[in-house]
């Protein structure tokens, strides 16, 4: 049997009409998804922030559910040597039960439920937490939280004052401030402008 050529289907390839709507198309969604894997280490620092609310909030939850004083050591961070642990200054905190008018971590570390052996401390050099920076620590003072057995922050171990205070977490192009509310322990979470904005805006608001 012979084909004709009328029998054979056309066999053409793209036009440029095609083509350039296919070339737009994926210039679309490049531009869509581009940004969005550069937003990846700005939503790992945010993971950060809301983990730093939840280990203040269980503090205060285990101090009020066990009748006794929890604290949070910023800027100290669990660091194995050998069989133990060390406390670096770094960044990240470590969750402690204190005892006495002294917190020594190396008695006083909570330990992580789901590593019994393991100190429940966090650090931020994890490149997992995008870069996230504790940047400041201002507690009435000093860069420990502590709470009392009814769950409000006091400013010693073994003291009844009231304490208040702010933590900055920052990394490149995010800066978020924790803060926290004397007497209740209440907090709240605002993302910062950059400085130079902020100057601009006190600069104009004089009168």
């Amino acid at each position: 049997m012979t084909l004709q050529r009328s029998d054979i289907p056309d066999a053409r390839g793209f036009t440029l009409i095609e083509l350039l709507i296919t070339i737009a198309v994926l210039g679309i969604a490049s531009a869509l998804i581009i940004p969005s894997m550069s937003q990846t280490n700005g939503l790992r620092v945010q993971a950060a922030v809301r983990m730093i609310v939840a280990d203040i909030a269980f503090v205060q939850s285990d101090a009020m559910a066990y009748q006794s004083r929890r604290a949070i050591a910023f800027n100290r961070v669990a660091r194995p040597s050998g069989g133990s642990y060390t406390y670096a200054t770094a960044n990240g905190y470590t969750l402690a039960e204190p005892t006495g008018n002294v917190l020594d971590l190396t008695s006083a570390a909570m330990y992580d439920p789901a590593q019994p052996t393991k100190p429940l401390s966090r650090d931020f050099d994890d490149p997992r937490y995008g870069g996230a920076t504790i940047s400041g620590v201002s507690i009435s003072g000093g860069n420990t939280l502590v709470f009392d057995e009814l769950g409000g922050p006091v400013t010693t171990i073994n003291g009844n004052e009231p304490a208040s205070g702010t933590i900055d977490v920052t990394a490149v192009g995010e800066h978020f401030r924790i803060t926290i509310a004397p007497y209740t322990g209440y907090l709240t979470v605002a993302r910062i402008e950059d400085s130079t904005s902020e100057d601009e805006d006190e600069g104009g608001s004089g009168g």
